[in-house]
């Protein structure tokens, strides 16, 4: 396992952490299995997607329609840090993906990017975590 730390400045911040996920999938020679990238965290998401401004302007507004920052949550009532859209974003797009790795590289399409969201209100110091697994070649019996 290795681990990539970014500091963020929260509020919808979309970060594109392909290139350091593709560094360790590389360094590793792993030639086939899953690449599984994970954060610690409930107020942040990991996705993919065409990492260009149109589409992230299109994905942060998106999201303000799904959880605006302005909703009256029960959770900002409750704990006066008045995340609550933070956590339910984090709920739609979860702080974990996984990416198959083929011939040593992760599969991915030509526009897709692996992509961090600090859902979060505040800056953030942001500890995401890249375990690889190996495939396991499967035999047939000839029973």
């Amino acid at each position: 396992m290795e681990k990539i730390i970014i500091s963020t400045n929260g509020n919808n911040e979309i970060i594109d952490i392909t290139p350091k996920v593709k560094e360790i999938v590389e360094k590793s020679n792993l030639e086939e299995g899953i690449c599984l990238i994970s954060c610690p965290g409930s107020t942040c998401g990991i996705t993919t997607m065409e990492y260009e401004e149109g589409l992230i302007e299109d994905l942060k507004k998106t999201l303000d329609k799904i959880a605006p920052v302005s909703s009256d949550y029960l959770h900002c009532q409750k704990w006066g840090d008045c995340n609550g859209y933070a956590h339910i974003r984090s709920a739609i797009i979860p702080p974990f993906l996984a990416v198959p790795i083929e011939n040593g590289s992760l599969a991915l399409g030509t526009w897709q990017q692996v992509v961090f969201i600090d859902f979060d209100n505040r800056p953030r110091k942001r500890e995401i975590y890249v375990t690889l697994i190996k495939s396991i070649s499967s035999k047939k019996n000839n029973d």
